[in-house]
């Protein structure tokens, strides 16, 4: 197994718990951080399992983008994040994702999802999968989400239509779908909403 975080202490930590289990090997540990030396050691030591800590930004950048799953295609991703909204669970599980699990499980709970995953079967946190059921499906488009996701970071209308190569009348049709979607007032009123929701 593979553990990628971005503290030395939590790596530590959950390497110390997972090899008191005799079923389980840690074979490295990596930083969150620079994706090529992440992929590198991943291909040298070839886990059948990686554990990612994606609340950090690297951490997730890795787990999306930085190839593991194309280039190790029988390494199965164990996601750990403290408490995702909906949406951002169901983007993780789009980037071929076999496990998530909540950072605040108790220790039986990762080693549970870690025996799974090499079973080759999936593992989602019981807590995650019912505030999944709870938030219902989302309404919104993918463009849509993340339109209103810069909004909601106070990005003016212009710079995110440069940033998504969009025209500001489309970036204006986007959120008046969004605010029409969340039977909202106004743009406020709807990240509010789309928050509550779980949508973003």
């Amino acid at each position: 197994m593979l553990l990628v975080g971005k503290t030395r202490l939590v790596r530590g930590a959950l390497a110390a718990l997972l090899a008191r289990e005799e079923d389980i090997d840690v074979v490295a540990e990596a930083a969150a951080g620079a994706n090529g030396d992440l992929l590198a050691r991943a291909m040298l030591c070839r886990p059948d399992v990686a554990v990612i800590d994606v609340d950090c930004e690297e951490g997730e950048e890795f787990a999306a983008g930085g190839g593991l799953a194309a280039r190790l295609p029988d390494c199965r991703m164990l996601l750990m994040m403290a408490s995702p909204s909906p949406e951002r669970l169901r983007r993780m599980l789009d980037v071929r994702a076999a496990g998530v699990l909540s950072m605040n499980a108790p220790a039986d709970r990762l080693v549970h999802g870690v025996r799974k995953l090499v079973r080759g079967q999936r593992f989602i946190d019981p807590e995650f999968a019912l505030a999944a059921l709870d938030a219902g499906d989302n309404p919104l488009t993918p463009r849509e989400v993340e339109v209103l996701r810069m909004t909601a970071d106070g990005m003016p209308t212009g710079e995110i239509a440069e940033r998504l190569s969009l025209s500001v009348a489309t970036v204006r049709n986007h959120l008046a779908a969004v605010t029409r979607k969340a039977q909202a007032r106004n743009r406020i009123d709807a990240i509010r909403i789309a928050r509550e929701s779980g949508w973003v």
